[in-house]
């Protein structure tokens, strides 16, 4: 015998700049109704940004990010290496953006670089207990230094760091960030990075 299918509801309790808040309610027959909240979100990218220059051994472009979500009640906030990485704009007409054409836009603002080889990985949902949030993945090659772009509310740092130390930066937890790591491991499965 199949259950029957939820009857849900939404409504929107704030619209933000990026993503949206929303109350879900799951009517179920002869139970309780259950209410969630969500965030609503139009999905983003992270890039994996291969740097290969003849005299050094292959980088990746890395970000130390200033992350304000993460600064608790009286503490200031935390700074994380991650990929460069960004949210999926919308137009006025509500379409969203290109992923491979966000990842362009986030690689050139955030790290100074531009890239002649775009390459996807793929997506995957970032945290599906609160947000529908499909993160796109890509590895960047080719690149150069053409100046980093950054919006007025960023503080980000630029640096190079070769594979070996970013297997170990992740092995020793100095890298946390998720979708970095996936990234980063995606890449490597498909054989898109250098051994180190």
């Amino acid at each position: 015998m199949s259950t029957p299918t939820p009857i849900l509801t939404h409504r929107i309790i704030h619209r933000g700049r990026k993503f949206d808040f929303e109350v879900v309610r799951i009517e179920r027959l002869g139970r309780k109704p259950l209410d969630r909240e969500f965030v609503r979100h139009p999905g983003a990218v992270v890039v994996v940004a291969l740097l290969e220059q003849p005299s050094t051994p292959p980088r990746l472009v890395m970000i130390r990010n200033t992350r304000w979500a993460l600064a608790r009640k009286g503490e200031p906030p935390e700074v994380i290496y991650e990929c460069c990485a960004g949210t999926l704009e919308r137009d006025g007409h509500g379409q969203t953006e290109d992923p491979a054409h966000c990842a362009v836009r986030e690689l050139i603002e955030e790290t100074g670089y531009a890239a002649a080889n775009l390459t996807s990985l793929g997506w995957f949902f970032t945290t599906p207990g609160m947000t529908d949030e499909r993160m796109h993945a890509f590895v960047a090659t080719g690149l150069s230094y053409v100046g980093q772009k950054l919006e007025e509310d960023e503080s980000i740092d630029v640096e190079l760091i070769d594979l070996p130390r970013v297997w170990a930066m992740i092995d020793s937890g100095e890298l946390r960030d998720a979708k970095s790591m996936l990234a980063i491991s995606l890449a490597h499965r498909r054989g898109l990075l250098p051994a180190g």
